[in-house]
């Protein structure tokens, strides 16, 4: 076992989950700053807060090495939308300004794909250096997620080793609080969404991403973005894979993105207004899908040794999970990989 001590930031959600226990298997000793209803394995000390509470980040922050923040609002619905402000945004700033007055080896901010997608309606993929504005981002979690990473680049130009990463759409095992990628595809599993809009976006395993965290805390240059991605594809071609793997006929009608957006503002003004529930198409997730959502991890994968595993497998250990978890409504016979 080594001597490093790393704290993880929302060690228990689903990234941050399969990061834990990829630093435990390492040696290493790990420590989590999450809520206190999170459940965590008993393999790591555990400070119950938030990362609003510069106590409680003070207290994690001790004695630490290493520090990974994951900890955020990862869903692209609220029913108070200043929480993600508050969150994302001034959890972060909380985060950097205790980091600060410590002697840390590094520190991996998660970011995200979501905001590195412009207006530019064009086919070619998003590169790791791409620099977008504020009014680009659409709805307040983006704009949160915008704000933090702008905190994150500016402590990696005040001096604090700061590697940033932007992991693409996670899928696999383990997703306890059912995110929004979970979502779309337990969804369709349990034919909860009869019709979609073909947009385009980049998957990659949850197991590889959180190793992304590590590789980058080893070999990433401060002040840099790194995107942690795999697989572009449209919707349909992902439908086509969960058909192939689970033998269930998949939802086959297309909407134009005009149905999908008048869709999403119909449920999320009965979420924000009725029934107070996250909608079933949250706008947020709706205008991110208008634009070609291809991002290119190049960098990551030469600099970091980024690994490009199966995502077929990813969604196949996924479904298996989603069934054992009892949350498939469906009788499935699954194809395992060959």
């Amino acid at each position: 076992m080594n001597n490093r001590r790393s704290l993880v930031t929302g060690g228990g959600g689903f990234i941050g989950a399969h990061l834990v226990r990829q630093l435990l298997e390492q040696g290493e000793a790990v420590r989590v700053l999450e809520l206190p209803d999170v459940p965590l394995p008993s393999s790591v000390e555990v400070v119950r807060g938030s990362v609003c509470d510069a106590g409680a980040v003070r207290d994690a922050l001790d004695d630490v090495q290493r520090l990974y923040h994951l900890a955020g609002n990862p869903n692209l619905w609220a029913v108070d939308k200043k929480d993600f402000r508050r969150v994302n945004y001034e959890g972060t700033c909380t985060i950097f300004k205790e980091a600060a007055k410590k002697d840390l080896e590094v520190v991996v901010h998660t970011s995200t794909e979501s905001i590195l997608t412009g207006s530019a309606q064009i086919n070619a993929p998003v590169y790791s250096d791409v620099q977008r504005v504020l009014k680009e981002m659409p709805g307040p979690y983006c704009r949160s997620k915008f704000l933090a990473e702008q905190v994150a680049f500016q402590a990696a130009r005040d001096g604090l080793p700061v590697v940033i990463v932007a992991p693409t759409l996670p899928v696999g095992p383990g997703d306890r609080l059912v995110t929004p990628p979970t979502r779309m595809i337990l969804d369709f599993l349990n034919v909860k969404t009869p019709a979609y809009y073909n947009c385009r976006f980049n998957l990659a395993d949850v197991r590889d991403i959180a190793r992304g965290h590590i590789l980058a805390a080893e070999y990433g240059r401060p002040g840099e973005r790194y995107i942690l991605g795999h697989e572009n594809m449209t919707l349909g071609e992902l439908l086509q894979m969960l058909e192939e793997i689970t033998g269930l006929s998949m939802p086959k009608l297309r909407v134009p993105y005009w149905v999908a957006l008048s869709a999403g503002l119909v449920s999320e003004f009965t979420a924000d207004f009725i029934t107070h529930r996250p909608p079933k198409a949250p706008l947020t997730g709706v205008r991110l899908a208008k634009y070609p959502m291809y991002f290119n991890s190049d960098k990551a994968i030469n600099e970091l040794g980024f690994p490009q595993s199966s995502l077929r497998q990813a969604l196949i250990d996924e479904v298996q999970w989603l069934i054992n978890e009892g949350l498939v409504e469906r009788n499935i016979s699954l194809q395992q990989e060959t």
